[in-house]
């Protein structure tokens, strides 16, 4: 399950249990509304209560993430997970932004501004 949160120029995104590609494509259509409105914005992800993705919701991250590498000013990542971690650095490749992994929500959200 996913629960999606905007305010100006950022989308705040947390997971619960597994996350699927309708949730993905759930959360790409609130990022496509943000971008075309108003630009750049930032992502809070908060990853810590996930239990897992499917193989097709990291295959729509990557293909996701190159189409919009210039939509994005920061991305936070908040998750204890090792390969969430590996992935987050491994997508900040495709994309523009800065892109730190936290341990604690509101650490990341500080960080955000």
């Amino acid at each position: 399950m996913i629960v999606i949160d905007h305010q100006p120029n950022r989308v705040s995104v947390a997971v619960f249990g597994e996350f699927t590609l309708a949730d993905y494509k759930e959360f790409e259509e609130v990022v496509n509304f943000k971008v075309k409105f108003e630009g750049p914005v930032d992502l809070f992800f908060d990853l810590s209560q996930m239990a897992g993705l499917t193989l097709d919701v990291a295959w729509e991250e990557i293909k996701f993430s190159r189409a919009h590498a210039n939509d994005f000013k920061r991305v936070a990542v908040v998750t204890d997970s090792q390969w969430v971690t590996w992935s987050a650095w491994l997508s900040q490749t495709f994309v523009n932004a800065d892109v730190e992994v936290f341990e604690n929500a509101d650490e990341a959200k500080a960080w955000l501004g």
